[in-house]
């Protein structure tokens, strides 16, 4: 049993507890609480670990490890679509799942995620090389084997990779392995349907779509013309017997089944308010990534109006290629600075429980909560922090975070 003492305990689950501590025995939460006397006879004297902020480890609820080969590779741009085409320019001919130079970086970007606070992932992946690089950092999480095709055929591509997510779901334990859509733009209503089928039925129903990321994308669902489509031909997937649904992406999503209390949709920058109340009264979890958004020209997400809504949402950094590091915080710092009326402990709330529970791992990680696993992040605090959760959200450094040795 050992008593952890800090400036301030800030367990996401109730209010911060200045001058208080964490109890922690093999690895749980025993008890938090302030004050020592009963506390001293019950779980021993308190280790002081001086002026920090003690906190659970954040959950990056989404992002795509396998592409951190090409942080600095692809530049800002100010048209989504414009963006995408340097990325697939950079990618052609250069990335295969086993490539060096995909895997070290894939291991790097972990590690990074890991030291600056981070314990779980929502990790979009096409190849699933993420699943051992996860593993092997001392992350958890969901790793989604992303699928895009836009063709009525391609909706067999969930059974002939059915072996291949098996395989990688069973060489490890803390990484649980599903199957998801890339987005609206490019997945085929028969692909979204035959995945809709197999989250469903399998062991991990939770699945991840990007929704709503685009003013292009919108335009295809609508109306079926736009930029989107011209990219469509440009690469060879229209198909001419598609027919445009004529809603929004979500009602488009919704129509297939696509939505429901285990979908994180993620992005929704241009998402209507209706498209917002449809993702809360599904109990989906939306998932925005701020830094991202702005990199690839999408614009700014309304975060204000995220929230208002009452959908749950969640953080995520989105990946190398588009932002310049996999710092949470950094993330929170960008949500807090577009939402200032946004109180700070909703934001801490998306980057640790919303999160945690989205990826189904609200029993073990995402607050400081008797029973959880003993994840314990300390930021070091500077002078006499009144309001410790919005210092949280002010912009913490990689210097500035420890993880709790002995703890987790």
């Amino acid at each position: 049993m050992i008593r952890f003492g800090a400036a301030w305990i800030v367990p996401v689950d109730r209010p911060p507890i200045r001058d208080g501590w964490v109890a922690v025995d093999e690895g749980r939460i025993v008890a938090i609480g302030a004050g020592d006397g009963e506390a001293d006879r019950a779980y021993g004297p308190r280790r002081s670990l001086g002026r920090v902020a003690l906190l659970p480890g954040l959950v990056n609820a989404h992002t795509h490890l396998e592409l951190s080969w090409l942080r600095d590779r692809v530049p800002p741009a100010s048209r989504f679509t414009s963006w995408v085409k340097q990325l697939m320019a950079v990618r052609r001919g250069v990335e295969r799942p086993d490539d060096p130079i995909v895997v070290e970086a894939a291991c790097a970007a972990a590690r990074e995620a890991r030291a600056t606070g981070t314990i779980a992932v929502g990790d979009i992946s096409n190849s699933l090389v993420s699943v051992d690089v996860i593993a092997a950092s001392g992350l958890h999480g969901i790793v989604f084997h992303e699928l895009i095709g836009f063709r009525a055929a391609d909706a067999e591509r969930v059974g002939a990779t059915r072996a291949l997510r098996e395989a990688a779901a069973s060489r490890v334990r803390c990484v649980r392995v599903s199957v998801a859509p890339h987005a609206p733009y490019s997945v085929s209503p028969e692909l979204f349907q035959a995945i809709r089928a197999e989250v469903s039925a399998g062991a991990v129903p939770y699945t991840s779509v990007h929704v709503g990321e685009s003013d292009e994308e919108i335009e295809l669902m609508e109306a079926g013309t736009g930029e989107w489509a011209r990219m469509l031909r440009w690469i060879g997937a229209w198909r001419d017997d598609w027919t445009p649904p004529g809603v929004g992406p979500v009602e488009y999503l919704d129509r297939l089944g696509m939505i429901d209390a285990r979908t994180l949709a993620v992005h929704g920058v241009r998402l209507a308010d209706e498209s917002l109340n449809g993702l809360r009264a599904r109990g989906a979890t939306l998932v925005t990534c701020p830094r991202s958004n702005q990199w690839v020209g999408v614009g700014v997400p309304p975060v204000d109006r995220f929230y208002r809504s009452g959908v749950a949402v969640a953080v995520g950094t989105d990946s190398l290629a588009s932002v310049d590091d996999l710092n949470l915080f950094a993330e929170l710092k960008t949500l807090s600075w577009l939402a200032p009326g946004v109180p700070a402990a909703r934001l801490l709330e998306s980057a640790t429980l919303v999160g945690a529970r989205a990826l189904g791992l609200d029993s073990e990680l995402g607050s400081l909560t008797p029973g959880k696993r003993a994840e314990i992040v300390a930021v070091s605090l500077p002078g006499n922090v009144a309001d410790v959760e919005a210092h949280l959200v002010s912009g913490i450094e990689p210097r500035e975070i420890a993880w709790i040795p002995g703890a987790g």
